[in-house]
């Protein structure tokens, strides 16, 4: 299949309007601009039109994302770190009304604004997202072909479990350039929106499409159903990739541009002599805590590697289930670690002057 050398951030909206959307909500910031900008090119140039709004803000996006939602259409929106902040409260909105879409934030340094390079320090943002019970799927790729294929694939699930999926990416993958092959990816069979908001024409009741619910038994009711779908989810839906893990004495936990860094630091710790290998996850929610549990009954260490101040150590240590020891390498404020500082970490944990 031919291959167009493309940005991460353009093959992202381009992977989306392959999937079928035609309504994108957002709003500038760096580094994932891109992504609007390519749509507001494209989008009004589709075949039967599409839609490009700049929104006043983050929050007045993620608000038309529900409205969008509501009416049946595949839409997305995409945010930088603080902006995906501002949206939290319409994500829980979307979470409490059923509602599909899909979001992409390109990670950048933070608290508060932070800086404009790359980060990791959003894990929480999206594995443990806005108020009450209720997860997105947070989806982790780790190549501009990856950002296309796992697009495409966020708009299946996201109308079969009626579910946000955030694809979570950051500054590196947002900006780099790669060969990427744009091609379909199969397509899940889709239940028919019965739900939506489109209209009766006579012929049947009005749908509702809210999330308040005053008796608190009918809340807790449908949050329990809500949670039976979460464990369906986990249980079809986890994805990783796992790389000379069949020998390995350390095992390496790293997501995104991590992991393609992490890559490097296992080859000179085999060249030492040291059985490294990784599972990347690429759903980091759900989290694939059965393969690194797995691998805990063998393996004698395990280390997080991350750009942020380690936030996914947390979900490895509870799959690790205090097994073994796990360490952590990390690079925080917009820093990225390098081959050799991993390197050193696997020695150190190995026990290797």
């Amino acid at each position: 299949m031919e291959k167009v050398l493309m940005k991460g951030n353009e093959a992202l909206a381009e992977a989306a309007i392959m999937a079928g959307c035609r309504h994108f909500f957002g709003y500038p910031i760096t580094p994932q601009t891109e992504v609007a900008a390519y749509m507001a090119k494209r989008m009004p140039k589709l075949p039967g039109g599409g839609t490009y709004l700049q929104a006043e803000s983050e929050i007045a996006a993620i608000n038309m994302v529900i409205g969008a939602s509501a009416a049946g259409k595949r839409v997305l929106t995409s945010s930088s770190s603080p902006g995906i902040s501002l949206k939290a409260e319409g994500i829980s909105y979307l979470a409490g009304c059923d509602l599909p879409a899909v979001i992409i934030n390109v990670q950048r340094g933070g608290p508060g604004l932070g800086g404009i390079q790359p980060s990791q320090a959003d894990y929480f943002q999206a594995t443990r997202p806005g108020h009450g019970d209720f997860h997105v799927i947070a989806l982790a790729p780790n190549s501009v072909q990856e950002m296309v294929d796992l697009t495409m694939n966020a708009f299946d699930l996201a109308d079969a479990y009626r579910m946000t999926v955030m694809i979570l990416a950051d500054g590196i993958l947002g900006q780099m350039m790669e060969p990427v092959a744009l091609r379909p990816v199969e397509s899940r069979k889709i239940a028919d929106k019965t739900w939506a908001t489109t209209g009766t024409g006579g012929t049947r009741k009005h749908n509702v499409i809210n999330s308040l619910y005053i008796k608190p038994d009918a809340l807790e009711k449908i949050v329990f159903e809500r949670y039976e779908r979460y464990a369906e989810v986990a249980a079809k839906e986890t994805m990783f990739e796992e790389y000379m893990t069949d020998d390995a004495e350390i095992v390496i936990v790293a997501y995104g541009a991590a992991s393609r860094i992490s890559k490097n630091a296992i080859a000179a710790a085999r060249a030492k002599g040291i059985k490294a290998g990784m599972v990347r996850p690429i759903t980091l929610w759900p989290f694939p805590s059965e393969p690194v549990a797995k691998l805990a009954d063998k393996a004698k260490a395990f280390l997080s590697v991350e750009m942020s101040m380690g936030q996914m150590i947390e979900d490895v240590k509870l799959a690790v289930n205090g097994k073994k020891p796990v360490y952590l390498c990390n690079r925080t404020g917009g820093m990225v670690p390098a081959p050799e500082e991993i390197l050193a970490k696997i020695e150190e944990a190995m026990g290797v002057k």
